[in-house]
């Protein structure tokens, strides 16, 4: 038998299963933000996660730090939703840094000191979550791949998912994009752009010993400089078997190719799988409790929309700011985040949130992470229970809504 190098799939019609005004696309911080404002604005939401819990790399993946609200230098950047998250994210307790400077009155001193940011249980923080966007009335999709879309003329009308059942469609208004690897824009025909360095390779762990259970930076730690506390003699190399900072100087993967993911988790698990060997045979009580159960993908492919911000603009006014965010990595830059990241101009009901905005390179790092992915997912949510057309949308409406939800937009 001759072999193909393509098949034609059969046509087939797909059953309208279910309808929704905003259909959020990835439920992690980003998708949580989004589905938590566009649901406050009234309107019908429906979230699709393909995993089986939310909070996408900040629960299952492992990076459970939630890096500053602020600039650095004791003056908060990040309000609203985003700061709510980070609350509910110590709802039942910090693992460590508990802010305490932040949420108790703290002097400007202590705030500049100690950085609004703390590191929180990713399993409690995903069930919370989802408790939180179920009592919102928000329709969850587990196990939920959005597969394509259905357009008419420039507007999305319908997306196409898969899940145990099969495939339907969804009938939407509106569609935020929050996959991290803006796969709606992509199926969608708006412009995109890939990560020019691709990804490091990185799978971070929870392990047991002598009675504790600890957080393994394993590859690519996101942490802020001073954050982890100073070397505890008594412990050994504890800490040093903390952060381990890449893993392979050799392999980066793009993120968005599927046989390139499950060789770049593979080699993860290799490393792992040896790192907790090691660390075993020198301690038997060295155990691991959890892995990173998702690719630990950072910078993979984003929306090209009207507007694409990059780094020189530190501190630089932006007329329809939605939010602001500051550098984990280093003191003192503080950003206004313009609409005109989420949008592009193929697609005119289409929003991206989190690592999907329209930032070059350099941004990318410094918007990729937990506090401005949940600031755009507001702005994003926000804008959606205000109409579908994103092209047009009031900014100004837009703006007076966010403000009065406690968002700051201006430095």
């Amino acid at each position: 038998m001759e072999k193909k190098n393509t098949v034609l799939e059969p046509e087939r019609e797909i059953k309208v299963g279910s309808s929704c005004d905003v259909l959020v696309a990835g439920g992690g911080i980003a998708g949580i933000a989004a589905a938590m404002a566009a649901a406050r604005g009234g309107k019908k939401v429906t979230l699709l996660e393909r995993e089986f819990a939310l909070g996408g790399m900040a629960t299952l993946g492992l990076v459970t730090i939630y890096l500053p609200l602020c600039d650095g230098e004791g003056n908060q950047l990040v309000f609203g939703i985003g700061e709510e998250l980070l609350k509910l994210s110590i709802k039942h307790g910090a693992e460590a840094n508990y802010p305490d400077a932040w949420l108790n009155g703290g002097s400007l001193e202590e705030r500049i000191k100690n950085r609004y940011i703390t590191q929180f249980n990713p399993h409690l923080f995903a069930l919370s979550a989802e408790e939180l966007l179920l009592d919102l009335g928000v329709t969850i999709l587990y196990g939920t791949l959005a597969c394509s879309v259905v357009k008419d003329g420039d507007m999305i009308t319908h997306v196409i998912v898969e899940d145990k059942s099969g495939r339907s469609a969804i009938s939407v208004e509106s569609v935020i994009d929050c996959t991290g690897d803006a796969d709606i824009c992509h199926m969608a025909g708006a412009k995109t752009a890939l990560h020019s360095k691709g990804n490091i390779l990185a799978s971070w762990y929870y392990y047991f010993s002598k009675g504790k259970v600890s957080l393994k930076m394993f590859g690519l730690a996101d942490i802020a400089p001073g954050m982890l506390p100073p070397k505890d003699k008594t412990e050994g190399d504890q800490y040093e078997a903390v952060k381990v900072a890449t893993l392979d100087d050799n392999l980066r993967f793009s993120g968005v190719d599927g046989e390139e993911l499950s060789r770049a988790v593979i080699a993860a698990h290799g490393k792992m799988y040896e790192d907790i060997l090691k660390f075993n045979s020198e301690d038997d009580t060295y155990v691991p409790v959890t892995i990173s159960t998702i690719p630990l993908v950072r910078m993979s492919r984003r929306l090209v929309g009207a507007y694409t911000m990059d780094e020189s603009e530190n501190r630089k006014h932006m007329k329809d700011s939605i939010g602001m965010t500051g550098y984990w990595r280093a003191r003192g830059p503080a950003f206004e985040i313009p609409f005109g990241t989420l949008y592009g101009k193929e697609v005119r009901n289409l929003l991206a949130a989190g690592r999907d905005i329209s930032v070059t390179d350099a941004m990318w790092d410094i918007t990729r992470v937990i506090p401005p992915c949940a600031v755009t997912g507001e702005a994003a949510g926000a804008a959606a229970a205000l109409g579908n057309d994103f092209t047009k949308l009031n900014i100004a409406e837009l703006q007076d809504r966010l403000i009065a939800n406690g968002v700051k937009l201006h430095l």
